[in-house]
């Protein structure tokens, strides 16, 4: 069995990490960072809250640290972990700069710990069915691909995520997921162009961005994300020569994890069939009859699966040091190519 600490019981800890960590065979939520409250014990009556990360790391039965705070802290929490000898889960964004980011993967490589950054989003139903598509060759020689997360917070919030500072706004918050799917998915692109913006009223910080990724073959992936979208986009849109596949909606892991529900049962992370997405195939000059894909189901708890085979010397991570330096060169190079208004090329070393 292995017991895991977990710093921060706001909203990433308490629906997304918490909640899978206790459903995964092998894992023990041994021990909750909660700086005021107790509720993480209430919640997980095994789990011991604990004031400081001091406290948590002088539990020496706990081997593996998972962070969820805000982006700003990452860095000073990971190192503290590492430097204490436990393997470590980090939210995205890995950290707020990719200095930072370089420093902890050359601290763990040198410790010998794993460090992997919660990219959960890679077990999302529709992102493996659109992978499965691709790699049936359904949709033909790829030529756009569009991922968008909208929302509709027409308001300000009092959140450390709508301030301003390192870290903070929609892009540091959704781009990493978006950006990680398009690598994954299509793998490291020639140059990429970004748009970061502001576009409520009363904004402070970025809550709109779209990131154009270009490919030797004409290729693009678009990523985008509004905080004023009343009527959502599609999630998905992707255009090859064969067809067009439209997906509406996010997986509904989110949602069951946000209102408390139980992860366990075969239909977990299941869609509905009128949540399906739509292939349009193209025959000759004409569109065939549309017809519903019936969608993967998704699990987050694969994530902590693989972390635990990965600590138990049986597996590989999902999401590698290397994958995630490369998401956070694409952030600087996005941040950058806003600020010139021009298209940057890609040259990560």
């Amino acid at each position: 069995m292995i017991e895991v600490g977990l710093i921060g019981f706001g909203l990433g800890g308490k629906a997304f990490h918490a909640p899978v960590i206790a459903a995964v065979k092998g894992l023990r939520l041994a021990a909750v960072l909660q700086r005021h409250e107790n509720t993480a014990s209430e919640i997980y009556p095994g789990a011991k809250v604990v004031r400081t990360v001091e406290e948590l790391l002088a539990i020496p039965s706990i081997r593996l640290v998972a962070i969820s705070t805000p982006n700003d802290s990452h860095f000073a929490y990971v190192k503290a972990c590492l430097g204490a000898e436990r393997d470590v889960v980090v939210d995205k964004p890995f950290t707020t700069t990719l200095a930072e980011a370089k420093e902890l993967a050359q601290l763990a490589r040198k410790r010998g710990r794993l460090l992997t950054v919660y990219q959960e989003r890679r077990l999302d139903g529709d992102f493996a069915t659109l992978k499965k598509l691709i790699a049936d060759g359904e949709l033909g020689r790829l030529v756009h691909c569009e991922e968008t997360f909208d929302r509709c917070r027409a308001q300000v919030r009092d959140s450390w995520k709508e301030k301003v500072g390192p870290g903070c706004g929609v892009f540091w918050d959704l781009a990493p997921h978006l950006i990680d799917h398009a690598l994954v998915l299509f793998g490291e692109p020639k140059a990429l162009f970004a748009d970061l913006r502001l576009e409520r009223d009363a904004a402070r910080n970025v809550d709109a961005f779209d990131v154009t990724f270009y490919y030797a073959d004409g290729f693009r992936a678009v990523m985008s994300s509004t905080t004023l979208a009343p009527v959502a986009r599609p999630h998905f849109r992707v255009r090859g020569t064969r067809g067009e596949f439209i997906k509406q909606g996010l997986d509904p892991q989110e949602a069951l994890l946000r209102a408390g529900q139980p992860m366990g049962g075969e239909s977990w992370g299941s869609e509905k069939p009128e949540e399906w997405g739509t292939l349009s195939a193209i025959v000759g000059d004409k569109t065939i009859e549309d017809r519903k894909v019936p969608s993967e189901r998704g699990d987050y708890r694969a994530f902590y699966e693989n972390v635990r085979d990965v600590m138990l010397g049986k597996g590989k991570p999902l999401v590698t040091l290397e994958q995630a330096l490369r998401v956070m060169y694409a952030l600087e190079l996005s941040e950058a190519s806003s600020a010139e208004r021009r298209v940057l090329p890609w040259a990560i070393e």
